[in-house]
């Protein structure tokens, strides 16, 4: 079984963050070990409460997983500031300069509701230093434009987006769309190699929305630790992700923005 290391935030309600990459990782047959960044005080209502873990106890997560576990893949999400960020740094340099271990990084910078999840200062220092690291990043749309310190308006906006930093940090980017007004929802792929891809999908009609980047990046972070390309892994996650909104649209969990449910086997005939 493939082992796949979420390093994220803790989120009470379960439908984000450390709980909800535990669920995906474990319906698509992986393994889920954690390092947790972050407490939250959270429910389907917004964020109340956020208190980091302490570097050094991030650090110890960390030694703990990779003296131990054979890791196959890892997802970032929430990293609160430039402390934890800077050991999740140095750990993951330490041990990719032993062997390669696809990254995905889901830059989680502001929640759904409008709270800061991340310092300010802490941006500058993890797309300079951690973005390299990575496989692939994830920014939504309010995150990309944060990234680049403008606004995102048409395709035309993404695809000179999506080149300027790929040639920046060397990593390849998913730029998702969930953010736009129109009926179809496209993310668009953009690779270290240079190629590109996109992936478009038809809105589905849900107040429950609740850790959809979490669901998504976890996904694909699974199918690369099963041997998946990058274009192929991205691919399937969407086909999970959209499959979980679809088992969540008529939960009824908590008063506001619920989570969604992400089936056994992620609802794909085979993977």
């Amino acid at each position: 079984m493939e082992i796949v290391l979420s390093i994220a935030g803790s989120d009470t309600s379960a439908g984000a963050g450390i709980q909800q990459d535990l669920k995906t990782l474990t319906a698509l047959g992986c393994y889920g070990a954690t390092v947790i960044t972050a407490l939250t005080s959270q429910n389907t209502l917004g964020v109340q409460d956020v208190m980091a873990v302490p570097p050094s106890m991030v650090r110890s997560q960390i030694r703990s997983v990779f003296d131990d576990l054979n890791v196959r893949a890892v997802k970032i999400g929430q990293i609160p500031d430039c402390g934890v960020a800077r050991v999740v740094v140095e750990e993951l340099t330490r041990v990719l300069s032993v062997r390669h271990i696809p990254v995905v990084y889901d830059p989680v910078m502001i929640s759904t509701s409008g709270r800061r999840l991340m310092e300010e200062e802490c941006v500058a220092y993890v797309s300079e230093r951690l973005f390299p690291l990575c496989e692939l990043v994830t920014p939504n749309m309010p995150e990309t434009e944060t990234l680049l310190g403008r606004r995102i308006v048409n395709p035309r906006d993404y695809d000179v987006a999506g080149g300027e930093l790929v040639e920046r940090y060397s990593a390849s980017f998913l730029l998702k769309g969930g953010h736009s007004e129109s009926s179809v929802m496209t993310d668009r792929l953009y690779c270290a190699d240079g190629s590109t891809c996109s992936y478009a999908s038809s809105k589905i009609e849900s107040r429950n929305l609740h850790g959809t980047g979490c669901t998504l990046s976890s996904a694909i972070a699974s199918m690369l630790a099963k041997g998946h390309g990058l274009a192929e892994a991205v691919s399937v996650a969407k086909t999970v992700v959209g499959n979980a909104i679809i088992q969540g649209r008529d939960l009824n969990i908590g008063s506001g923005n619920g989570p969604l449910w992400v089936v056994n086997g992620g609802g794909l005939d085979a993977v």
